[in-house]
């Protein structure tokens, strides 16, 4: 705590050593203030640095850094001047947002299908609902909602039936489990978020795969967590620097995606699961797996869980989380966590404190829905693979430089641009109408896989062509263009 050199205190400070660790390396080796100054930027929109949090002091900062005060001065004008900092005569400099900016978790969510902007929507992972699935499933909830009705409509466990259907899909999936095992949540982010709040406390070690999922970084972020990684490429996972980092680190938690892994779309061999089920468990790490995407398997049978592959006994430490969101719909917001009956309670007294219970109508149609999964899973991936293949034509055809692997399931492509300009090429592209995450926002560490974009394929095919057309011309031009002339301008 001292010269204010920690992450953030009871009064929201982030010390210089902090602050100066999260800048890339060349701005630490050569601080310019409008270089600081865009860094900090970043960091705020990423969500690294939270809002209304107070920044170092300049003489505090310009030692760190090895840079004159007035450097850092210099750029902390520019971040006033421009609505990212705002300061007080013996109160220091806070963050903020200048007016009409969003939170970054708000802004990857308000694209085009959130907030009925034009343009394209490439920031979302997630397709719209099955034709005619949300219809029947209301029809068949309609007559049940009555007898629903009749009782007060708190299930903080969630509604016995829909907690019985995910215990028998795992049962079915090779994990035998009982509905004491299952939480209902809103969202498999929910579950996430509700795992940490009980499990860790400000300051706890928690492993994640880098890259990983946007969100779940934020989550952790949010809990004021320390992270350590577990490096996946293109290859998959590097299950000796995964082991030697939880033997050395012995977190708390460990976050893993090992079906179809969002956002490189890799899949875990069986091998490495068994190693990381060791692993964790020698380190007194509780695992979580998120199992979001692991329907979503297009040239390989869809994954048992991770868990089952334990023996007896030994996947008590394991935490699942799943939802409806990529094999339904992502408005329809019911998730679970699959645990042992004693964590799960213990986690419900942690539901109740922030929500109380879930919509028992949400509930009620989530449950035609799972159990018809099976049925309903073959054309929604034939359609993937339609799109998919449509955007590796798309992207062959404008823009031959960059490369990728081809994933054997998920909903996007890892794709690697040759260069580190993905902030830049993002903030063209929202100019020329297409929003899309950079690469930054699924790194751990400040300023990796500047080189990287993901790029979804759960847009019909012809305007996954017009969004590639329209990256490829920021990329290669650094000018946005207009609407197509022979094309529609296609709306979310």
């Amino acid at each position: 705590m001292a010269n204010g050199r920690v992450v953030q205190t009871a009064d929201r400070t982030i010390g210089s050593r902090q602050l100066a660790a999260m800048l890339p390396a060349e701005v630490r080796a050569r601080p310019g203030y409008r270089t600081l100054a865009d860094a900090v930027r970043t960091l705020i929109l990423d969500g690294r640095v939270a809002l209304h949090v107070r920044l170092p002091a300049e003489r505090e900062l310009a030692e760190v850094l090895g840079a004159s005060r007035a450097t850092v001065t210099g750029a902390y004008d520019l971040l006033r001047e421009s609505g990212y900092v705002r300061s007080r005569r013996g109160s220091g400099t806070w963050t903020e947002l200048p007016e009409g900016h969003r939170p970054v978790g708000a802004h990857m969510l308000l694209g085009t299908g959130g907030d009925h902007e034009e343009g394209i929507d490439l920031a979302i992972a997630a397709m719209g609902a099955p034709e005619g699935s949300l219809t029947d499933a209301l029809a068949w909830a309609a007559s049940r909602l009555p007898a629903a009705a009749a009782l007060p409509g708190y299930h903080p466990f969630g509604l016995p039936a829909l907690r019985a259907a995910v215990a028998d899909r795992f049962t079915a999936r090779g994990l035998p489990t009982r509905h004491e095992q299952i939480l209902v949540t809103a969202g498999a982010q929910q579950a996430l978020a509700l795992v940490l709040s009980l499990l860790c406390r400000p300051g706890d070690r928690v492993v994640t795969e880098n890259p990983t999922y946007a969100n779940a970084l934020d989550a952790v972020r949010h809990a004021r967590l320390r992270t350590a990684s577990i490096a996946v490429s293109d290859t998959g996972w590097d299950m000796e620097v995964a082991e030697s980092t939880l033997r050395q680190t012995a977190p708390r938690l460990t976050y893993a995606i090992p079906d179809f892994q969002n956002p490189t779309g890799a899949l875990m061999p069986e091998e490495q699961r068994l190693r990381l089920l060791a692993a964790t468990r020698r380190a007194g790490s509780r695992l979580v797996v998120d199992e979001t995407i692991a329907d979503i398997a297009l040239d390989v049978p869809a994954p048992p869980p991770l868990a089952s592959l334990a023996p007896r006994g030994g996947a008590d430490h394991v935490i699942t989380i799943g939802s409806l969101s990529k094999t339904h719909w992502g408005g329809l917001r019911v998730g679970w966590v699959r645990a042992t009956a004693q964590l799960i309670t213990e986690l419900t007294s942690v539901r109740v404190a922030a929500d109380m219970t879930g919509s028992v109508l949400d509930q009620l149609v989530a449950i035609p829905l799972l159990e018809g999964l099976e049925a309903g899973m073959p054309a929604r991936l034939d359609r993937l693979r339609e799109q998919r293949a449509a955007l590796v034509e798309a992207l062959a055809r404008y823009t031959p430089e960059w490369s990728w692997t081809l994933p054997p399931g998920g909903l996007s492509l890892w794709v690697d641009l040759g260069e580190p300009v993905s902030s830049a090429l993002a903030e063209r592209a929202a100019a020329a109408g297409i929003h899309i995450g950079r690469g930054a926002r699924f790194g751990v560490d400040p300023g990796t896989f500047e080189h990287r974009l993901r790029i979804p394929y759960t847009l019909p095919a012809g305007q996954l062509d017009e969004a590639v057309r329209r990256l490829a011309a920021a990329f290669h031009d650094g000018v946005p263009l207009p609407p197509s002339v022979d094309r529609p301008y296609w709306v979310a």
